[in-house]
Formats: C-alpha cells, sequence, structure tokens
C-alpha cells in the first residue's frame, strides 16, 4: 500500500510511467510540490473521477504520509492502481531532494 522515495527515485531514473496525486490543502501546495494532479483530500470523495483509472500507477502524496494512506485506500477501493509516498513530502525533502522546501 505504501512506496518509499529511494523506488520512486529508482523508478524516476529507470524513466518509468507513474503519476503523481498531491492531497495535501491548497496552501501546503504553494510552498511545495512534486507536481501531478492535485485534488485536496476533502475534496476527493467528490473528485476521484477526474483521475484517468488506465494511468498506473498513482503515487499519492501528502505532507507526512498518513492523509495520502487513507486516499491511498479510498482509491483502491475504487479499483485504481494506488500507492502512498511513505512519509509524505516531508520524508522526500530529507532523503531524496533537499530542494524540496520542508515545512
Amino acid at each position: 500500500m505504501e512506496i518509499g522515495g529511494n523506488k520512486i527515485k529508482q523508478w524516476i531514473d529507470e524513466g518509468k510511467t507513474f503519476y503523481f496525486l498531491d492531497v495535501r490543502r491548497d496552501d501546503e501546495r504553494e510552498i511545495a510540490n512534486l507536481g501531478g494532479v492535485h485534488i485536496p483530500l476533502h475534496e476527493l470523495e467528490a473528485r476521484f473521477g477526474e483521475l484517468d483509472p488506465k494511468k498506473t500507477p498513482w503515487i499519492v502524496y501528502c505532507h507526512h504520509g498518513v492523509r495520502s494512506l487513507y486516499a491511498t485506500q479510498f482509491l483502491k477501493y475504487h479499483g485504481y492502481d494506488a500507492l502512498s509516498l511513505r512519509g509524505g513530502i516531508e520524508e522526500w525533502s530529507t532523503t531524496i531532494d533537499p530542494s524540496v522546501p520542508r515545512y
């Protein structure tokens, strides 16, 4: 259900296709983001149909990995291939890319 930043970095280096989904609030996204689609968690239930289920896998991220884990479970229940970024953007910033601002 979760994936570590090192594995995603490996996928990037290998050119593997995947899609980011950011489930943080708007103000958090303004501080730092990894790109991808932005649907705040509180809007996901109403908006998940905007995500193409044929795009796989969806890597869901938030600040520390709690909201993204919830969103991943929700998406999997609805048939999406989704994984939660373990540790969130915070861990990404500290272990993979220190140029991504921490907050």
